[in-house]
């Protein structure tokens, strides 16, 4: 027989477990992306786009291809800021590039977390704040274009509209 504080125990690790298993307890997102391109080619692409987007100009009519900041760059780690244009939320984005097969290739790790601690849902917020900038950039297009993610790698990814958010 086993003591009560041990199933008490047991209960407590299997409903955290259960609860984790449905995504991230705050709204982030982290993407894969795999390209047939050298880095120094994704690297200027995604540096560019974040600088063409710094400004109001692409936040007409709702959207969220704006306000951008670039916080530091180099072929291997871009950080940039995103500010939501409404509600002024900010989002921290980061991209670790690793060159493969004879630096012909890239591997690209992207995250996006909100920096409002309280915030779980986004509306896929964190995904589009990554997405836009690689169909901005065209980067959608590169040869080897491959993208590995999913809903619990990305805070309602799946109910993302990224045209709007």
């Amino acid at each position: 027989m086993y003591p009560v504080h041990w199933f008490r125990a047991v209960s407590l690790v299997v409903g955290v477990s259960v609860f984790c298993s449905a995504g991230p307890l705050h709204a982030q997102c982290k993407v894969e992306w795999y390209f047939g391109i050298p880095c120094q080619v994704v690297s200027e692409s995604l540096v560019s786009q974040i600088k063409k987007w710094g400004t109001m100009a692409g936040c007409t009519m709702g959207g969220q291809r704006c306000l951008y900041k670039l916080q530091s760059a180099s072929i291997h780690f871009i950080a940039a800021k995103h500010t939501t244009p409404f509600k002024r939320y900010v989002d921290d984005i980061n991209f670790r590039l690793v060159s493969y097969h004879f630096f012909t290739c890239c591997h690209v790790s992207a995250m996006s977390i909100s920096e409002t601690w309280h915030t779980i849902e986004d509306h896929g917020t964190n995904y589009c704040n990554l997405y836009n900038l690689m169909e901005g950039s065209g980067l959608n297009e590169a040869r080897g274009y491959k993208e590995v993610t999913s809903d619990f790698q990305c805070t309602q990814r799946s109910s993302a509209n990224c045209t709007v958010y």
